[in-house]
């Protein structure tokens, strides 16, 4: 009696046993991630780069007051179209005037003394040193009223050539220093049409000056305008951390306004040695550095692997390196691995 009852408890623990091991095996099938795997495709690649800004020539003029004051009045705006030796902006003259009125009086003492010092050396009555002094007093005196009515005619701002206002920096009323700009003006006479943006550094890196590009000008949509890089900056923009790149657009009988608005498709020279693998298949990425999947010889488990990025358009990527010895990466399933799943692979 003892002994059957020992034997029935023992028998039932190992049914348990045996029936928690069936659960476990199925569970691990049924947790596996099903995955597709697609072969990288070995190419040359030829990046297009796109970018945009706004129309310009290259006769670009920062016009100014030669003196700091008031801004008395603004006869323009931006847009406007302006004439060479158009009036464009005047300062407060009530200054500048009471200096040129200081300095014509001085010009005539000056005149004065040479003529009053000179009758008295004819005389004996004042030395030659003293004649001297007056004629070089005289002298300083011209100059100095050069200077004045000089400043006087920089009091205003005048178009230097036909062109349009383009920016607008200044108010009337404000004070502003001598050289400040006050307009930004794009000149239309005997100047090139140009186009300036500022590009990333690794686009920066294939562009060359002389490189061709395409031009979509929203003024003319059915037509595509030439156009080539004939400036690259050697530094950054301080502030945008761009390359600013100027291309020369050919007007091909067209005409051209300031501030038209334009998509530049630069053209690069092809990339060889790279291979093509969906965009799917990169699970991280920064600007040159990205993460695969790919299969291990078991077919069941995976490794990540880095991979240097050399271009990422909308649906495919372009590797320069890492998977040189990669048959197939994973595409299809990828969001859900980690380097201890255990997967399925769907043929």
């Amino acid at each position: 009696m003892r002994l059957n009852n020992f034997i029935a408890p023992a028998a039932l623990l190992l049914l348990m046993a045996c029936s928690s091991k069936s659960p476990k095996l199925t569970n691990e099938a049924e947790d596996a991630v099903l995955v597709k795997t697609v072969a990288p495709l070995s190419t040359e690649y030829k990046p297009i780069l796109q970018y945009s800004g706004m129309m310009a020539t290259t006769n670009e003029a920062k016009m100014s007051f030669k003196i700091g004051g008031i801004i008395s009045k603004i006869y323009v705006k931006e847009g406007d179209v302006v004439a060479k030796g158009q009036l464009l902006a005047t300062l407060n003259l009530t200054e500048i005037n009471a200096q040129l009125q200081q300095s014509n009086q001085a010009l005539e003492k000056a005149k004065r003394d040479v003529n009053r010092v000179k009758g008295l050396y004819n005389d004996t009555a004042a030395t030659l040193e003293q004649y001297q002094n007056v004629q070089t007093q005289l002298e300083l005196a011209k100059e100095n009223n050069r200077i004045v009515q000089f400043s006087m005619e920089y009091a205003q701002i005048r178009a230097v050539d036909n062109g349009t206002v383009v920016k607008k920096l200044s108010n009337e009323g404000e004070m502003i220093a001598a050289g400040s700009p006050v307009f930004i003006i794009n000149g239309t006479a005997n100047s090139d049409w140009v186009i300036r943006f500022g590009v990333a550094d690794k686009d920066w890196s294939v562009l060359k000056i002389g490189g061709s590009a395409n031009v979509l000008i929203d003024a003319y949509p059915d037509k595509i305008f030439q156009g080539i890089i004939t400036k690259k900056a050697s530094s950054a923009d301080p502030y945008s951390n761009t390359y600013e790149l100027e291309v020369k657009v050919v007007p091909e009988k067209e005409k051209f306004a300031s501030g038209l608005f334009a998509t530049i498709q630069l053209n690069t020279s092809p990339v060889s040695g790279l291979k093509l693998i969906p965009i799917e298949a990169l699970v991280e990425a920064d600007a040159k550095t990205g993460y695969i999947y790919t299969l291990n010889a078991d077919k069941k488990t995976v490794r990540k692997v880095q991979v240097q990025i050399a271009y990422i358009n909308k649906e495919t990527v372009a590797i320069k390196s890492g998977l040189e010895n990669i048959a197939e990466v994973i595409t299809d399933g990828v969001n859900n691995l980690t380097e201890t799943t255990r997967v399925t692979l769907v043929k």
